[in-house]
């Protein structure tokens, strides 16, 4: 099983950075509209569509992919703004407000409609977000993924060797504090060598603001798995999907990425205005 982990993350590792530095513009969006549709293939299943009902789904989420993309051609930049700022903000409210509240409450929402409507909350935004962050630079881009990717890893390792104390029990079993510590230990780690290799180095000041971000991005990560991970089991399924070996559906490896992505962009958004 962890071989086949392995294995798969690596090859997706690599044709993830190809795509991220080699492809052009128009075939990002491309490729990117084609994640957010694999993600409604998914959510569509956690939801309880099937048959027409998943197929208007998926047809519905393209229909507003390509909606926002249509849009961004022919918008004004104070239009382009407003739009922005209106995802990322939805965005916002179901990770700092919506989902924690979901979590503790241990909420079980049976409407497939309501679960529609928080599946474009969460994967419209995302895909957004990839393109914003990619056009800024691909560099932001995966400093922000790698966060999360050094949070999942040394949360894993940390979890399987010292893991005791059960984070969430009655939502992912396998989740413990221990490997919340081994996320903070990795990221900040993570954080020291990319800031002491970056043009900012001199400026110390900083250090202590990234390490505080990353932490808290750590417990953002954290929010958007075990989000994942309670609709799975609101569902009565393990993976969202098969797409992976060893790792599930697309879902289960951009649970994180989802609660994360879209607040950095929209930080990226606000620093701009500011």
């Amino acid at each position: 099983m962890l071989k086949s982990r392995v294995i798969t993350a690596a090859i997706l590792l690599a044709l993830l950075l190809t795509a991220l530095f080699a492809l052009p513009p128009a075939a990002w969006a491309v490729l990117i509209v084609v994640m957010v549709m694999q993600g409604a293939v998914e959510w569509s299943r956690l939801s309880g569509f099937v048959g027409r009902k998943a197929g208007l789904y998926w047809g519905m989420t393209l229909l507003l992919m390509a909606g926002l993309l249509w849009m961004d051609a022919g918008a004004t930049e104070a239009q382009h703004v407003y739009t922005r700022l209106l995802v990322y903000a939805a965005s916002a409210l179901l990770w700092l407000i919506i989902v924690p509240t979901w979590l503790m409450a241990g909420w079980k929402v049976r409407q497939p409609v309501l679960m529609a409507l928080v599946g474009w909350a969460v994967l419209l935004p995302t895909g957004l977000a990839m393109l914003d962050l990619r056009a800024a630079s691909p560099w932001i881009l995966l400093f922000v993924m790698c966060l999360v990717w050094v949070a999942d890893i040394a949360a894993f390792f940390a979890g399987r060797k010292f893991g005791k104390n059960k984070l969430a029990p009655s939502i992912s079993p396998g989740k413990t504090w221990e490997g919340v510590a081994g996320a903070l230990l990795g990221v900040s780690v993570y954080v020291v060598l990319v800031w002491s290799f970056s043009p900012d180095f001199a400026y110390r000041e900083i250090l202590p603001i990234l390490l505080l971000a990353s932490w808290w991005w750590v417990g953002l990560a954290v929010i958007g798995d075990l989000f994942e991970s309670a609709v799975k089991r609101q569902a009565g399924v393990k993976d969202s999907g098969a797409l992976l070996p060893g790792h599930g559906g697309l879902l289960d490896r951009i649970d994180a990425l989802t609660s994360t992505l879209p607040l950095a962009a929209l930080a990226l958004l606000l620093q701009k205005l500011g």
